[in-house]
This record gives C-alpha cells, structure tokens and sequence, in this order.
C-alpha cells in the first residue's frame, strides 16, 4: 500500500504539537519534514556521516523533550536549526576534548574527518572546498554553508544564530575570502 503524501503545513503542525493526543503524529511530521535539511546542515558542520546521524537523533530528542518551551514566537525550522547548531557545537567541542585539542584552535581535525569518511563520495574539487571549509572558524563556516549551501536568508540565518544582519555578511564575506585563498594556496 502506497504511503499517503501530506501537505505540511506548519501552522497546524504547531498547533497539534501542543495537543497531547497529537503531539507524537504531529512531531512524527515534523521529524519527517526536516530530518534531510537538518542532516545537511549538521552533516556540513561535522563532516562524519554517522556523527551527522547522532547529532540529527539529539537534536530531535532535544526537541521533542522541548517542545512545551516553543512558544511561537520565532518560525518551527528557526527553533530547530538553532537546536541542531547548538547540537553540532557541543559535539564538536566535546570531539576537540576528547582528542585533546584546545576549544580555541582551529577545526582543521575536521578534515581528518573529511578524509576517513566512507560516505563522502565527492571529486577531488568538492574534497578541497570541504577542507577549506572545515578549517574556517565555527561562526563563518555555519555562516558560509548555511548561506552557499541552503540559499539561506540573512535575516533568518539572524533568527537563527542570534548576530546583527550585517555581522553576518562580514562573516560570508571573510569566509569566502579564506576560501578563495586556500585555493590559490593549495593549487
């Protein structure tokens, strides 16, 4: 039998999410909504695809413990971006301690990451661009990707993030600066 598509429709969604007898089928939807656009977004932030999977499964586990704390106020996929984002930070700090690296170094264990992983199935080209990322500093490398990758708009990666609009341009700006040089260095 054929699995029945449904509109989402996150107004309602919202709405079920704060009924008790559906709040489980409605955040079921919500999983099924955005489990790929978060994947992507954390999958760019860790690299790893199955550190990726982990951090997806706490950011939906931290939003289903939170979901009485989402008021409203800002857009369901704001609420749950910072959550993954806030999910990708710890887990790559917690990543830097365990292999004894300073919180305030650079990300460049990442490309370790880059190297290793099985599923990574890009050229050699996308392989470079994913290495001058990973070594970008956190701030410009969330802004970097969710603005290349996602098409994102400043004004919610703003919402999201919690920095000026303007603060936010500086940051692309400087990382695609610090991209365009580690091409012209690593030619």
């Amino acid at each position: 039998m054929a699995k029945t598509k449904y509109t989402y429709d996150e107004e309602t969604v919202v709405e079920q999410l704060h009924h008790q007898d559906t709040a489980r089928s409605a955040f079921a939807k919500v999983v099924e909504h955005y489990t790929q656009p978060l994947y992507w977004q954390i999958r760019r932030m860790v690299i790893d695809h199955d550190d990726a999977n982990d951090v997806l499964q706490n950011t939906f586990i931290k939003a289903w413990t939170s979901i009485d704390n989402f008021r409203g106020d800002a857009k369901l996929s704001t609420w749950l971006y910072k959550i993954a984002i806030n999910e990708s930070i710890t887990f790559i700090n917690k990543k830097k301690v365990q292999n004894n690296i300073a919180l305030t170094d650079d990300n460049s264990f990442l490309v370790n990451n880059l190297e290793a992983d099985e599923y990574f199935n890009g050229d050699e080209a996308q392989i470079k661009l994913q290495k001058a990322i990973a070594i970008l500093p956190e701030k410009q490398r969330m802004v970097f990707n969710m603005r290349y990758y996602d098409e994102m708009k400043y004004e919610d990666m703003s919402e999201i993030l919690g920095t000026s609009v303007g603060a936010l341009k500086a940051s692309y700006h400087h990382a695609i600066k610090k991209i365009e040089s580690f091409f012209s260095e690593n030619d």
